[in-house]
């Protein structure tokens, strides 16, 4: 430690600088959000606060969750870092508007789960579409000619509907997915299998029959799990305070963020999330997600 006038300031050798205080992470919550659809961003951001969180040795940590779910590999890998940090660290899980499907996955990686009572969840199930553009195709005059090493390699092409082989083949895939989600809710939440299954047919619910259901353990609001989290610390949760670990933004970003904000004031108030939605479904076409997805149209 070295002194510099009156006040003590404490030397990090590995940095070469001088800092007034050492955090006191080990007397905050950590808060990790995780909103909107989960894939590979949201995966490596949360798996790299994870690690932070243990790092830093955060005595518990809450989950912020408003998200309708995602790509079920990230889901996947979210969850298990959650149980691994469960070692460590007391986790409770908030859930927002909508905590769905592969929202609920991630959240049953947490020791408790508080709901409000209007939040949607549920969703427990797996569903996998592909795009059939056949009869444009041949309206435009375009063809493909395909050479293919297997007669499943292009299983799901937007040219041509499935054939029955097929569908039999992805319900398969289906099926072993659904079942993988519905042995870690039951695991996560301490219910049987069949219980889980009598809900996990897509249906979406309410926070309040969630609690009924064994699928949540309070019901309360974003500060009524902070203040569970900090007594299950052992921290005092009239004091306790989060340390949220941000979303890392680019340079361009934190150096001119007045620019972002003056071409964002152009663009209709739904762009973005139309335009993030549109790039989800074209990145994670034909593959399995365990995603709450209403049906617009017939």
């Amino acid at each position: 430690m070295l002194l510099t006038g009156d006040r003590p300031q404490i030397f990090y050798p590995e940095t070469s600088m001088i800092w007034p205080f050492r955090p006191r992470y080990r007397k905050q919550i950590a808060r990790i959000e995780v909103v909107g659809a989960i894939a590979g961003a949201t995966r490596k951001r949360v798996l790299e606060a994870l690690e932070e969180v243990e790092e830093k040795k955060f005595p518990a940590l809450l989950l912020r969750i408003d998200s309708p779910g995602g790509t079920v590999g990230d889901s996947q890998e979210i969850y298990s870092a959650l149980k691994k940090l469960q070692e460590k660290v007391k986790i409770v899980a908030s859930f927002g508007n909508i905590s769905a499907s592969g929202g609920v996955y991630i959240g049953v990686g947490a020791h408790h789960i508080v709901a409000n009572p209007g939040t949607i969840t549920g969703s427990i199930g797996v569903i996998l579409r592909g795009n059939n553009i056949e009869k444009l195709l041949d309206r435009v005059g375009v063809s493909f000619k395909v050479i293919k090493s297997g007669p499943y390699k292009d299983i799901l092409a937007f040219d041509r509907p499935l054939t029955p082989e097929e569908e039999t083949i992805l319900q398969a895939l289906i099926d072993t997915s659904y079942g993988q989600f519905v042995r870690t809710v039951a695991e996560g939440r301490n219910l049987s299998e069949e219980k889980v299954r009598e809900f996990a047919d897509g249906r979406v619910f309410t926070g309040e029959q969630a609690l009924a259901l064994g699928m949540v353990d309070r019901l309360g609001s974003e500060e009524d799990a902070r203040r569970w989290a900090a007594e299950l610390g052992g921290l005092d949760p009239d004091k306790a305070e989060c340390y949220t670990f941000e979303e890392k933004k680019p340079l361009l970003a934190r150096i001119l963020p007045g620019n972002r904000s003056a071409l964002a004031g152009l663009l209709p108030d739904y762009l973005p999330a139309s335009m993030a939605r549109l790039d989800f479904e074209v990145a994670t076409n034909g593959l399995p997600l365990w995603l709450y997805q209403p049906r617009i149209g017939r």
